[in-house]
């Protein structure tokens, strides 16, 4: 019997004893269970008949479905029906009990997330309903609902209330959106994440639902209304579309009062008058910028330096990670955090392979880092982090490149473009985790080298944008084919680009007009290029999209 000392000895092991000893003991228990050895239950599952050992142990660990079971009056039976779940299902979660994986397709995540969900595996709900909202596009966003109506799934909820929220652009012109009930519509619309391209996209979508049953709908409209960022909203606006509305005339005249009288803000009851929560920032070594939105500026939010170059970033939870990079004559495998909440750095597990010049990008809690060059040669390695299995080499890409960018679209990862050897190239690759494969994609138009590239999967139609002082293109993934687009002209400087509040961002490159670094925003009504800001005079080397809830007071 295990004795509170004896875990407390088990957490006092040194990492490395304790890792080893898990990995034997695990790897004891899948031999068991490969072997059928040590058997103490099997079940007798229907459609089509099948018999499926097990292990009590095992299986009571890790669901209390299971432990309650076998805790009961027919758990000691060496023979257990089960005739509510398909057999090739339930032998699925058996193995996952035991690998904490299962083989969850398109045709069979919504059998997997019931039977888990009646199993009580909360990993094999998670990791079923992941699956699902990767693959939105294949089961539908229909049959997303359908599904947590049905099962009534709240990890799964979540998840769609998170979607909704990054894809409101896209879900608020849908036919499903029309009959979204208020208390839905309301979490939506008071979220500071919302993705909308202005406030008055999202007067739009609450004036298409209110229009769809006015009747029925109109003691709700003023709740939706007050969920609005009013104040953001110009005075012109609020007199012809807020004010006439009906219930929304003290809504109307508070924002106004709030725009036009900033003294007497503080007597002025409004629940929302800032921006919502996205704040752009940039990564200049040694300084991180942040653009104030409110006072249109850039100010210093924070010191970075870091005295080697070429490395990847990326933004992962509340920390900028810092991946390989070159020193000298030197090629580095280092991976350094740097938390945007407190602002200290840590040191984090290195790469297998030194690299600089290569791509990072983060895919289901996994870092990724591809390619780049070891000093001497490109690489086409690649290896993924994660924090159970530290860093592990993947399939190579079928080119080395360095000095390429990449992007994640709809669950896969896109590199594209950069050199081979010494030759820029236009070719394109992509990796389904998947099944661990790279496959070609049609060639740009264009060569790049280190192109700033992003991707959205609603606001910019599926599509992935690319572009350098030599062009900009954009890829349509269904079609595998590149076209152009207009031209964005800037002189020169390091170039990246973000999707912000579901539009095109360029940043960097100098302004024609004013000789500084800017950045540029693309219109894709008017299919051209509208330069918004200048920048801090520095290169540009990453930029993020960061929520407001990390960030310290500047």
């Amino acid at each position: 019997m295990a004795t509170s000392s004896s875990r407390t000895l088990a957490l006092q092991r040194n990492s490395w004893e304790q890792n080893r000893f898990m990995e034997n003991l695990m790897t004891k228990i899948f031999s068991f269970y490969d072997e059928q050895s040590l058997i103490d239950v099997t079940f007798k599952v229907s459609n089509p008949t099948a018999l499926v050992p097990a292990h009590r142990l095992i299986l009571a660990a890790a669901s209390p479905y299971f432990e309650n079971f076998f805790n009961g009056n027919q758990g000691t039976n060496p023979v257990i029906e089960i005739n509510d779940i398909d057999s090739d299902i339930f032998e699925h979660l058996i193995t996952f009990c035991y690998t904490g994986q299962a083989l969850i397709t398109v045709n069979n995540v919504t059998a997997m997330l019931n039977a888990a969900i009646i199993l009580q595996l909360d990993d094999a709900i998670t990791s079923s309903v992941d699956y699902l909202m990767i693959h939105i596009d294949e089961i539908t966003l229909q049959g997303a609902y359908a599904l947590e109506r049905e099962t009534q799934c709240e990890v799964l909820r979540q998840k769609i209330i998170e979607y909704e929220i990054q894809n409101f652009m896209e879900i608020s012109r849908g036919d499903e959106f029309l009959n979204f009930d208020v208390e839905e519509l309301q979490r939506i619309l008071e979220s500071d994440n919302l993705h909308i391209t202005r406030e008055e996209d999202a007067y739009d979508a609450i004036k298409r639902w209110f229009n769809y049953d006015v009747p029925a709908r109109q003691e709700a409209l003023p709740l939706l209304i007050g969920c609005l960022r009013l104040p953001q909203l110009n005075v012109d606006f609020l007199m012809k579309h807020i004010q006439p509305l009906p219930g929304c005339e003290l809504l109307a005249f508070k924002a106004l009062s709030w725009i036009r009288e900033p003294i007497a803000r503080p007597m002025i009851n409004m629940r929302f008058t800032e921006p919502r929560g996205s704040v752009l920032q940039i990564v200049m070594n040694p300084k991180v910028q942040q653009y104030n939105k409110t006072e249109d500026k850039w100010e210093e939010y924070g010191s970075i330096k870091i005295d080697y170059e070429d490395y990847g970033t990326i933004l992962k939870d509340e920390n900028l990670l810092f991946i390989g990079g070159g020193k000298s004559d030197a090629t580095l495998n280092v991976v350094r955090s740097w938390n945007i909440r407190n602002k200290t750095w840590q040191n984090l597990p290195g790469m297998i392979q030194a690299r600089s010049s290569h791509c990072v990008v983060e895919l289901n809690d996994t870092i990724y880092a591809i390619g780049g060059f070891d000093g001497n040669n490109p690489l086409s390695s690649v290896e993924r982090y994660t924090t159970s299995d530290g860093w592990k080499l993947v399939k190579s890409l079928i080119d080395t490149r360095y000095c390429a960018r990449a992007v994640i679209l709809n669950g896969k990862i896109y590199i594209i473009g950069g050199f081979n050897d010494n030759k820029l190239i236009k070719s394109v690759e992509c990796y389904n985790p998947d099944s661990n494969t790279w496959t070609s994609c049609a060639d740009m138009k264009i060569c790049h080298n280190s192109p700033g590239v992003a991707a959205q999967a609603a606001a910019h139609n599926g599509h992935i944008y690319v572009l350098s002082r030599r062009g900009a293109e954009r890829y349509d993934p269904q079609q595998d084919t590149w076209s152009q687009i207009c031209f964005l002209e800037v002189g020169p400087g390091r170039m990246t680009c973000v999707s912000l509040n579901n539009e095109l961002w360029a940043i960097g490159g100098k302004s024609k007009s004013t000789d500084k670094s800017c950045a540029s925003v693309f219109d894709e009504e008017n299919f051209c290029w509208v330069e918004r800001w200048s920048l801090p005079e520095s290169e540009v080397r990453n930029c993020f999209v960061v929520p407001e809830s990390l960030l310290s007071s500047i």
